[in-house]
């Protein structure tokens, strides 16, 4: 199927190209998420009409996932999770667990923008963690896991 972007997608395109996606992939994910349209004649020329709209929309957003960045990049966020003696924990460390702890300092994030190459965190101790505030602006926070101890 043939789309045109409404905004930058990651390892697909950018904002006003037309390109060929698979059927289920343009139905499913990028037009109810509002991040492309069907190619017809009529929607590409609606775009062009819109398109300096859209490309001042995406710059602003841009420039504020920037100003956040700036702010996030480097800071450490503390979560306390039950552990063994050994320091492995009983439970795991979630992308929603660090979300909520980085939302609580002040700087909302939502879970899918935490990227955890690694999975979950199972052992007490600093990770370093992504976050993707925008497709071009991915900063890093480190997260320090610390045990309570069982008695």
């Amino acid at each position: 199927m043939q789309v045109i972007l409404l905004e930058k997608v990651v390892n697909l395109g950018d904002l006003g190209e037309v390109v060929k996606v698979k059927d289920g992939y343009a139905r499913n994910f990028l037009i109810p998420q509002r991040k492309a349209r069907r190619a017809t004649s009529t929607a590409i020329a609606e775009f062009e009409t819109k398109r300096a709209d859209l490309e001042k929309a995406a710059a602003e957003r841009l420039a504020a996932a920037q100003a956040q960045g700036e702010k996030l990049n480097g800071t450490t966020v503390q979560i306390s999770q039950k552990a063994g003696v050994d320091g492995r924990l009983f439970g795991s460390v979630t992308n929603a667990d660090i979300a909520a702890a980085v939302t609580k300092q002040g700087f909302p994030v939502e879970k899918a923008q935490i990227r955890m190459p690694q999975g979950p965190l199972k052992v007490v101790g600093e990770h370093p963690i992504s976050v993707a505030l925008h497709t071009d602006v991915v900063v890093e926070v480190t997260v320090a896991v610390v045990g309570e101890q069982q008695v």
